[in-house]
């Protein structure tokens, strides 16, 4: 969604966060692609089979997912049932967008949150280790829970923001980028 001078300074702000992480996180791909390339031909070219490259495909692949949810949710490129949505007023979409941000994304990443959180630290009371003998961070990959709750909590505040100046007309609105003609 592109900027405007009319956005106050913290959307913007949110909205620049979300947007550089999930530039960032979007590499990862490329690089995920590139390493398995080369896990493919180590393994059935060269014979040379390597855990810790394998595993690295795994975090990334988590990395991708986690942390780059909130820029899927800024960009409004979750699955949703649109057959209703699509047909409504940008003020009907803007509270619908209001309603599941307040009653659904909110309470469902603290509750991620809350259920993840001891499991996150217990990993790194005892600095948890691949069991394979891979990478020794798994700790840094079970913090990818909290690190994406983080980011969809910030991306929720700039929704509610975002949607609160459509209602009061503050903010002209864009059309679903996503939206399939029928």
């Amino acid at each position: 969604m592109p900027t405007s001078a009319q956005e106050p300074r913290l959307l913007r702000w949110l909205d620049c966060v979300t947007e550089g992480i999930g530039r960032a996180i979007a590499w990862l791909v490329i690089i995920m692609m590139l390493v398995q390339f080369a896990i493919v031909i180590m393994r059935y070219w060269l014979g040379i089979n390597s855990i810790v490259m394998q595993e690295s495909v795994m975090y990334m692949h988590a990395a991708v997912f986690m942390l780059g949810a909130a820029w899927t949710l800024k960009r409004d490129g979750h699955v949703r049932v649109d057959i209703f949505y699509r047909r409504l007023s940008d003020r009907g979409r803007a509270w619908i967008d209001l309603m599941g941000t307040l009653l659904l994304l909110i309470p469902v990443s603290i509750f991620i949150a809350v259920s993840s959180f001891h499991y996150v630290r217990s990993s790194w009371a005892i600095m948890e280790r691949s069991s394979d003998g891979g990478i020794p961070g798994v700790y840094l990959l079970k913090t990818l829970m909290l690190v994406m709750v983080a980011l969809l909590l910030l991306q929720a505040v700039a929704q509610l923001i975002r949607q609160t100046l459509i209602l009061r007309g503050k903010l002209p609105t864009t059309p679903p980028a996503h939206e399939e003609i029928i």
